[in-house]
């Protein structure tokens, strides 16, 4: 066999054989054969997944380039140094001792 009968042969077997058997070929979708309504569910379920990844992809980039609303290092520390300067129980001195160790 030689590549032009081989050429020659691989739409044939793609679309039934070209027999010409009603309801086989390209548009056999048409005549109720095939995925029929299955296929349509089964590529929208399809790219429903692509797209939906696709926007969780740029979500996830744009939050962990720009820090994605996380506490800059030492803010949860300072946070309760804050408070606990306002309840009272650090004098001015000490807050502030405090603070430039968090910062530094």
């Amino acid at each position: 066999m030689d590549w032009t009968s081989l050429l020659a042969w691989l739409p044939a077997a793609q679309y039934g054989g070209g027999g010409g058997s009603p309801g086989w070929g390209p548009g056999m979708m048409m005549y109720g054969f095939g995925y029929g309504w299955m296929g349509y569910l089964m590529m929208f379920i399809f790219w429903g997944i692509i797209i939906v990844g696709a926007f969780a992809l740029i979500r996830w980039l744009v939050q962990n380039t720009r820090g994605g609303g996380q506490a800059p290092q030492g803010g949860g520390a300072l946070d309760i140094l804050k408070e606990r300067y306002a309840r009272g129980e650090l004098s001015k001195e000490q807050f502030e001792s405090m603070k430039k160790d968090i910062l530094s």
